[in-house]
């Protein structure tokens, strides 16, 4: 296992390389496999050996682990495949402007934040990964609850999320990653059907400074298709407190269908990627002025809001 700093820059060869052919498979695994047998090989026999392959990357320490505890090799292999059957198959996802997101250097993507659970975040992770030109990681930022439940706080971490603070963040940011951030938290994810598409406020403004003393772009991120996967009719409060968690929802299957009320309604989904807002025309100490961080953060608020009702026409019926 190689330990290193904030891991390979993305855009570079190692992110671009990995999805070059439309291979799902790791770093070195199914690409490599595909290229030793000429391109002839049949799929299954290419994902045998791309698993055979990762299997010994894991057995020999022959992988790279960042600073933040990101492993992209388990996270191509992993982590990645069954997200993208979701993303794929079930969610049928459509993406528009991604080419507002650079292809190197530092970048925050900021994004309204629903569906009861956070697979939004997710999904334009793996949109991103996917389907840039550079298929650059996103580098998602996660509250405590996830980093303090077990089994999950770990697969987080190899899979590239990091803890949501600002040093953290313009650690990334500065190493020229691309690191997303949903300022609404549970008040947006957990908030009631009733509510959808309306976005809730943004917080302190955390991740503005963090752009600004970056001096890295905004890039405004609009998702819809998220609202309708869990809609949440009521919250048990009790519950909730007991267990502690911010809520504990009730949706039309669960907990009435037990185990399979965790199975997402197939809604359709666009992801927009909205014109980058510049950070670096900003005077020295502008990260540190209330006013300043309020206004951009309220710009970008609004631009998110307005996408939405925008998209949302273009969709048309949720699940068709």
């Amino acid at each position: 296992m190689i330990a290193g700093g904030p891991g390979p820059h993305p855009g570079g060869p190692d992110e671009a390389g990995a999805r070059g052919t439309g291979d799902h498979g790791g770093p070195g695994g199914g690409e490599r496999a595909a290229e030793a047998a000429g391109g002839t090989e049949a799929p299954w026999k290419q994902s045998v050996a791309g698993s055979l392959a990762f299997l010994r990357r894991r057995l020999t320490g022959d992988y790279r682990i960042d600073d933040f505890g990101y492993d992209p090799d388990f996270t191509e292999n992993v982590v990645l495949p069954p997200l993208r059957l979701l993303y794929e198959k079930w969610f049928r996802v459509q993406t528009l402007s991604m080419h507002n997101i650079p292809d190197t250097g530092g970048a925050l993507l900021v994004a309204n934040h629903s569906g009861t659970i956070a697979i939004d975040a997710l999904m334009a992770g793996l949109a991103v990964h996917d389907h840039h030109p550079a298929h650059r990681s996103v580098r998602m930022l996660g509250a405590d609850l996830i980093f303090d439940t077990p089994v999950l706080g770990p697969l987080a971490r190899r899979a590239g999320i990091t803890l949501a603070c600002n040093e953290d963040a313009e650690r990334l940011l500065t190493s020229g990653e691309v690191v997303s951030v949903f300022p609404e938290g549970f008040k947006g994810v957990g908030k009631p059907f009733s509510q959808r598409y309306r976005l809730q406020r943004f917080g302190r403004g955390g991740f503005v400074s963090a752009a600004i003393r970056t001096g890295v772009p905004i890039v405004p991120c609009a998702i819809v298709g998220a609202e309708e996967i869990y809609p949440m009719i009521g919250d048990i409060k009790p519950l909730a407190r007991a267990l502690g968690l911010p809520y504990f929802p009730v949706t039309p299957t669960f907990p009435l269908l037990g185990p399979l009320g965790a199975i997402p309604l197939p809604s359709k989904w666009i992801i927009e990627f909205g014109d980058p807002i510049p950070t670096d025309q900003f005077p020295d100490g502008a990260a540190e002025d209330p006013m300043v961080v309020f206004n951009l953060a309220d710009r970008v608020r609004e631009n998110i809001q307005q996408a939405l009702y925008r998209l949302l026409l273009r969709r048309g019926h949720p699940f068709l």
